[in-house]
This record gives structure tokens, sequence and C-alpha cells, in this order.
């Protein structure tokens, strides 16, 4: 059998689709799997490191406003559109696929709309809390909705086509293997930051108040991971106009990308971070306590929606970002940190929402349907 995985822009799409992958890979190790992407960075570093090949559909999205530059962005997006879907006709006839898996990204519409189209099984993955526009407009195309969140059926249409799976994560965050990546003298408490795998420019300037006030009281270890958007020798010069002459880890450790993010994740006591769903899986998965700054730059506001669920469990403290400072954010760890029962209850209530088994669900769900050869619609 042979499958096809959609997937683009960010590391919150690209790992599900990885982790359903090695999954498949590991129950069907004769199956051939063919990743699409939307042409952008991340996604062709980490799909072939992962040892899975890749092609790539040039694709955007849609821009809500009407200034002249949203007008232009978006008859460029109508142009790659109708691009992508000719591209799609093509790699259909051409790959053959048994299924076709999105997980996210603007580049999983053409896709699987021409996937299922030609009547091959479709999978779409939403995981977040408040499904995305192009999961809702292929909510009534493709065979499968997986949602990962429980009660999210009544958020589609066509309910009898959700199911409930988790969201899928790597192996890698299942294992117990010591980070290589922990700098040494690790005498206190280690906090980890990141604000996802492109970053975002605006918490990364508030986060060198944080380091700033960390750096004169020595609370605990600190690794801080920039994203694409801001490099780690901006951050640099920002906290040299702080004050801050020198870096120096284990106090504080400026990365662009957290390479390994299972173990080092496993050794932070508290995580602080943005609320994407794979973020979510992986805190829960490990059960991490979490200082969770929902992004507001995101559809219906999806993020605050993805850390009310933790807040409301006990296993997160959710802070607006129009609310936050760097002097919030600190405060909030170190109060944290000084209170070890909260952190215990923390930890396990994150453990109670996790969903271990997300990736061998969601591939037992491709696997049955195409093996029964259902009826579509």
């Amino acid at each position: 059998m042979k499958f096809l995985f959609v997937c683009g822009g960010s590391a919150g799409h690209i790992n599900p689709a990885l982790a359903i992958a090695e999954e498949l890979r590991r129950k069907r190790p004769e199956s051939g799997i063919l990743f699409v992407g939307a042409d952008k960075t991340l996604e062709k570093r980490l799909i072939p490191d992962a040892g899975f090949d890749l092609v790539n559909i040039r694709m955007s999205g849609l821009r809500r406003g009407l200034s002249p530059g949203d007008i232009v962005h978006n008859i460029k997006t109508a142009g790659n559109l109708f691009a992508a879907s000719s591209k799609s006709t093509k790699l259909m006839k051409e790959y053959k696929p048994d299924a076709v898996i999105g997980t996210g990204g603007y580049i999983c519409y053409p896709v699987l709309k021409k996937a299922a189209k030609t009547g091959i099984p479709t999978f779409v993955l939403e995981p977040n809390a408040y499904p995305g526009l192009a999961v809702r407009m292929l909510s009534d195309v493709v065979d499968k909705v997986l949602v990962t969140y429980e009660g999210t059926k009544a958020g589609y249409r066509r309910p009898e086509r959700v199911v409930y799976t988790g969201t899928p994560l790597r192996n890698e965050f299942f294992k117990t293997e010591n980070s290589t990546c922990i700098p040494d003298r690790m005498d206190k408490p280690l906090v980890i930051s990141y604000w996802g795998s492109l970053g975002a420019a605006g918490m990364n300037n508030m986060i060198t108040e944080f380091i700033k006030l960390n750096y004169g009281e020595q609370k605990f270890n600190h690794i801080h991971a920039t994203g694409a958007g801001t490099t780690t020798e901006d951050m640099k010069v920002r906290l040299k106009d702080l004050g801050v002459s020198e870096i120096k880890p284990p106090i504080v450790d400026i990365r662009e990308y957290i390479d390994d993010m299972p173990s080092v994740m496993r050794s932070a006591e508290i995580v602080l971070s943005r609320a994407g769903a794979s973020t979510i899986a992986e805190l829960t998965t490990l059960g991490k306590p979490a200082v969770l700054v929902p992004s507001p730059n995101v559809t219906e506001n999806h993020q605050e929606e993805n850390a009310k669920q933790l807040e409301n469990a006990g296993g997160a403290v959710m802070i607006r970002e129009s609310d936050c400072t760097g002097e919030i954010l600190y405060r909030t760890i170190v109060s944290l940190l000084g209170d070890k029962d909260r952190l215990d209850r923390m930890a396990s209530a994150q453990k109670s929402l996790s969903v271990p088994d997300a990736a061998a669900k969601t591939v037992d769900i491709v696997l049955e349907f195409c093996k029964n050869d259902n009826v579509r619609r």
C-alpha cells in the first residue's frame, strides 16, 4: 500500500504527520510513504531528517484584511490554489496513493479535495479545540475527521464522520533517555521557553526582560528557543541593551530551535510556551506543568481554547498576551517553583489528559477503513 501525507508550515502540522507515518511504517514496513509540503523551510528540514521523501507544492493562506497588501496576497493565493489543484491531479495519477492523510496547513485543502474527488480514502487531523478554516472546508469532503479533544464533534456539520483520536506524538516522547542537549551543572530547576517553531518577535522581545530578571536573581536554569523569526544574535543584542552583557549557560541558554525537545522537556520543571495543539499533547504526555501564553494571531482564537482545556483541568496557568510582561512571566514561574505540592498536582492533571496511543489509534482507523473498502458517501 502507498500513503500520502500532507502537511505544511509549522512543526505543529509536521510532527503529528511524522508520528503517524512512523507508526504506519512500524505496523506496515512494506508500505510506501510520501509527504507533500508547501515549500516551507521547516518541513524541508524535518521530513527528510526523519527519513521520508518529500515533494513540495507552493501554497499560501488567505488574509482577512482589506488593505492593498492583503488584496495582493489573496490574489497570489488564488493563483497558488489553481496551480496546486493541477499539481495535485498529476500527483494522484503518478503516485496512486491508497489513502491521503492531512494534518494541517493550507496545502491540505487542494490535495485532500482532489484525492477525495478521485475516490481515494481521505483523512484530516484537526489538532486544535476549534477547527481551522481548511479543516472546516474539508470536513464535508473527507472520509474521516480525526479530532484531538473529546466533545468537539458538535462543531462539525457531519459529526458522524468525526472520530476522537488525540494528537499523535513521535516515539521520542515515549522514551526515557537523558538528553545530550542539556547544559552541565544543572544544580537548579530547569525552565524552558519557546513560542513555536516559527517564533514570535514580540514575545521574544518580552522574554529578554524575563531573562534579565533571572540573570540577576539566578532562581533557575533556563533554555529559550527563539524560533525561525528571531536569531540568537538578535536576542543577545537586545539583552546587551538591557545590561546583560554575557550569556552563560546554564543560567540562560538561547537557541533557535530545540532539536532534542522530548528529552529537554522531560528534564524541565516548568514549560513556558504558546498553546499550539502539538505542544499541548507533548505537555500532557510528559506530565509537565506549564505557563501558557496563547497566540492571539490565530483563527478563531483557537490557542486560547486549547489553553483553557489545560487550565480548567489544573495542569497549566494561562496568561493572555495582552496581560503579559516579562516580569509577570518571571514572577509566575518563581511562584510555581516555590510550591512543590502545586507542581505535583499540575503534573498529575496534565497526565490525566494524555492520549499516549493516539498515533496507533489513527493508523488503525486508516488501515481499517482501507481494508473494508467502505462505500463513500
